[in-house]
């Protein structure tokens, strides 16, 4: 496969002299306030907290825990099994295509997820990636898009 060239940004010519007297003017400055010259993460998080509105409930949660968690990887697929007590099987389809033929095919991922709402085969269901439940459960069933026609 070919790979991709990293985009390279303009660097302007600097003197040394113009570098230190910078560095120089900086720290002078952070010494004279008192401060550092790099923002402390725990005054953003308070900062964000009191800018927050008060009328909205668990603001301060919100901010605390965007940090915490990244965008989790979710997946939409069609129960196959549900024999199994709060996990089912999910099947997701996804489209390729062929390298040689220059075709669309059909490629299936069976996924095990971890189920509270109580879906049936058949079921259009949203997954969501999480921490290992068990030996072969990493994903939890967030919604039922659409239930399976009786």
């Amino acid at each position: 496969m070919f790979r991709r060239k990293k985009k390279e940004e303009p660097v302007e010519p600097v003197s040394g002299a113009e570098t230190a007297a910078a560095e120089m003017s900086s720290e002078a400055t952070a010494a004279l306030s008192g401060g550092s010259t790099t923002p402390n993460t725990s005054e953003a998080v308070v900062d964000a907290e009191q800018a927050a509105p008060t009328g909205v409930a668990g603001a301060g949660n919100a901010v605390k825990s965007a940090r915490a968690r990244g965008n989790r990887v979710q997946k939409v697929g069609i129960v196959s099994s549900d024999k199994m007590q709060k996990t089912v099987v999910v099947r997701v389809d996804r489209l390729v295509l062929h390298r040689k033929y220059r075709r669309y095919v059909r490629r299936t991922s069976k996924f095990m997820a971890h189920d509270d709402l109580g879906s049936t085969t058949g079921d259009r269901v949203r997954i969501v990636e999480t921490r290992p439940l068990s030996a072969r459960k990493r994903w939890r069933v967030v919604e039922i898009v659409q239930k399976a026609a009786k």
